[in-house]
């Protein structure tokens, strides 16, 4: 009989990521139809219960993290969730119980199916994102189609006949800022340090991607604006935030361009038992 073996999950820190996300063209991401009423949207964005305003799910940016980080690794898509197929490592369950998961750039990241790592858990967690008071303002100001909200008109072309369909596509204003967008990342062992790489990385392919849908037509084209990352060592739970460490950073450019220095830092910052 084969034996899954076990694996410590012990928190050594986090690795708190915060920034704006302004979206630099209209973003659409899609909520649920209203209703149907004569005249009602068709392509309605998704909305705060509570407040009825536009907001960026965690899901939906986390998603598009990962899936952009499977394409840079050129990972296969082997696991399907109705509809979406993304990269899972499989290895033996038995003999082995973590093959390939350990080496691969995205599942000790983003997760797995708890069916197939029993003990591997999720290092990244990202919030849902809500747009900033001051957005929320210049918006009601703008007298915008719809709350917070405009319409886009698009036409589908029938290949055969060349007639134009319209078809309205609600999106939220370009200029409007999430924010703060939350992305929290833990540390449970001395290779999650190098692995924080693969999101420093996924912001800037998101930046030169789309966050949400009709993308290719102009829609969700985004920039990560004013990144702060702190971090919290096991030891420093206790201190007031204002007291933790922490580093700025105007863009994922700069992020970037720094990110061999801040792996080092965080090693400083969050002591790992048996990497000293």
């Amino acid at each position: 009989m084969s034996t899954v073996h076990a694996r410590q999950a012990t928190i050594y820190g986090r690795v708190v990521l915060t920034a704006e996300i302004h979206a630099v063209t209209g973003l659409r991401i899609g909520g649920a139809a209203g209703g149907l009423a004569i005249g009602a949207l068709d392509n309605p964005v998704v909305r705060d219960i509570l407040t009825g305003q536009p907001y960026i799910p965690g899901s939906s940016l986390k998603g598009k993290l990962r899936s952009l980080s499977e394409r840079i690794a050129g990972l296969e898509t082997n696991w399907r969730i109705n509809n979406v197929y993304l990269h899972i490592c499989t290895g033996d369950r038995g003999r082995q119980a973590n093959a390939g998961y350990d080496d691969c750039p995205v599942c000790p990241v983003f997760g797995v199916p708890g069916d197939q790592y029993p003990s591997a858990p999720t290092r990244l967690v990202v919030r849902d994102v809500p747009l900033t008071e001051e957005s929320v303002e210049r918006l009601r100001r703008a007298r915008t189609d719809l709350p917070f909200t405009e319409i886009k008109w698009e036409a589908a072309i029938d290949r055969v006949t060349s007639a134009a369909v319209p078809r309205q596509v609600e999106r939220v204003p370009a200029g409007a800022v999430f924010a703060p967008a939350e992305l929290v990342f833990t540390i449970y062992d001395s290779r999650d340090f190098d692995r924080f790489r693969t999101l420093a990385r996924a912001l800037q392919l998101l930046e030169d991607d789309y966050l949400g849908s009709y993308g290719s037509r102009g829609s969700g084209k985004v920039a990560f604006r004013d990144l702060v990352l702190t971090a919290k060592s096991r030891a420093s739970y206790d201190k007031p935030e204002a007291e933790l460490p922490r580093r700025a950073f105007a863009s994922c450019g700069e992020l970037l361009r720094e990110i061999d220095d801040i792996v080092n830092w965080l090693r400083q910052q969050i002591p790992v038992k048996g990497s000293e």
